[in-house]
């Protein structure tokens, strides 16, 4: 029987079990290359179990047929299908309800979707307090939005321990405020954000909260009521699910009164000539033909994730980089960005004398795949530059599939990179 992560574990003993973990992972049989893969760049997209490649082949070879309007036995099965995957999310996340969940195609559009409904209704003069640390997709939807309804946008500073400013955040809030936008999670400092805190004093100011969870989720066992969110997204591709496909949760309420996102088929249940009647939830957000296959996909990654205990796997990723930033503070030249206490597996990092592309590139020639650039965070960037001039950084992030033995080879080549810089 497969082994699952166990919390207060000693590290020896859970890289084991990612050992065999990694054996449910096709493509670390059948990659080519110098050496075995070693791949590091989980918090761009994580590598997919076989479960969940086989759940979306059988879509395709068991029910490949359009959902919701057939009555044949294949579209009803392409239902059932699509729609328990719908079902199985919302318990994940703790839903009060399954019309809370609605499918995008991922975080981004999840946000974009917000701005264009929720966000609408707001007015000239209202303020969204987002963090210098939010990913790209939880700032320009919201920029554009300022642009055309005259928002004011405030942010939460970022402390060179890579945790936000909590007591310039409290100032932040007042009686303007609409929305408060915060990543539980940094893809670029692997900070852990206190959200259940930052979500009480939003409310208490009146405002709502989105909870960017894309980094968090696959770490993470948490439950909307804890969070104390309003709305939540993420994206099924960063925990072992298929590409094309996301979830955009809000309480029900707050989506029932907002518009629909996009027009199209399914997300009505009338149209006439001089109008139309939008489909009730949670479908009036999902218009057109829906990522039927890579709903399978999200069901069958959720089930894999909970069966091995993200929970405990979260605590399993952050020693792995501790030990990571550990070999690395042993290093001269070598820098960490961030040291916020209880980090994710998440460790982005300088060295002196060669470019975080290059060393990206030197890397993969020895089989170890990372992240390089500024990561979809500029503004962070630029706040843990040099001034004006952003940094750019190598990024390595940890998974269920992640060795001790990765963390220590990759420390071992920077120190070789370093030295003949």
């Amino acid at each position: 029987m497969r082994r699952a992560f166990l919390r207060g574990a000693s590290l020896q003993a859970n890289d084991a079990v990612a050992g065999e973990l990694k054996d449910e992972f096709p493509i670390f049989r059948t990659h080519a290359g110098s050496g075995p893969l070693v791949y590091l760049d989980s918090a761009a997209t994580s590598q997919k179990p076989l479960a969940v490649l086989d759940a979306m082949e059988g879509v395709y070879r068991e029910a490949c047929a359009n959902v919701h309007r057939a009555i044949h036995t294949l579209g009803e099965e392409a239902t059932r299908r699509y729609e328990s995957a719908r079902t199985r999310t919302a318990t994940r996340l703790g839903a009060a309800s399954r019309r809370e969940v609605v499918f995008t195609r991922g975080t981004t559009e999840s946000i974009n979707l917000l701005a264009r409904t929720l966000g609408e209704g707001f007015s000239s003069g209202d303020e969204i307090v987002l963090s210098e640390m939010e990913h790209h997709a939880n700032l320009v939807p919201w920029q554009q939005l300022a642009a055309r309804r005259g928002l004011k946008l405030r942010f939460v500073p970022v402390l060179d321990s890579g945790e936000l400013d909590l007591a310039a955040y409290e100032r932040l809030l007042g009686k303007k405020t609409r929305l408060v936008g915060v990543t539980a999670t940094s893809n670029v400092l692997g900070t852990v954000n206190p959200v259940r805190s930052i979500a009480d004093l939003a409310h208490a100011a009146g405002a709502l909260v989105l909870v960017d969870a894309a980094q968090y989720i696959p770490r993470s066992g948490a439950k909307v009521t804890e969070l104390g969110a309003d709305f939540l997204a993420f994206s099924a591709h960063k925990h072992y699910g298929p590409f094309g496909i996301g979830v955009l949760w809000g309480r029900e309420a707050l989506l029932e009164a907002m518009p629909p996102f996009m027009g199209g088929g399914d997300m009505i249940s009338d149209v006439t000539l001089e109008g139309f009647t939008a489909n009730e939830l949670p479908w009036k957000f999902e218009a057109g033909t829906p990522a039927i296959a890579e709903a399978a996909g999200l069901e069958a990654a959720l089930d894999w994730l909970d069966s091995v205990d993200p929970d405990a796997l979260g605590g399993y990723e952050s020693e792995l980089a501790a030990r990571l930033i550990a070999a690395f503070d042993e290093i001269p030249g070598v820098r960490v960005l961030g040291r916020a206490p209880g980090r994710a597996g998440i460790v982005a990092f300088t060295v002196e004398g060669v470019h975080a592309h290059d060393l990206a590139a030197w890397l993969d020639r020895s089989g170890v795949a990372v992240r390089a650039g500024q990561h979809c965070a500029h503004p962070l960037s630029r706040r843990f530059g040099d001034g004006a001039l952003a940094v750019s950084s190598a990024r390595a992030s940890f998974a269920a599939y992640s060795r001790i033995a990765d963390a220590d080879l990759l420390a071992s080549l920077v120190r070789r990179a370093r030295e003949e810089a």
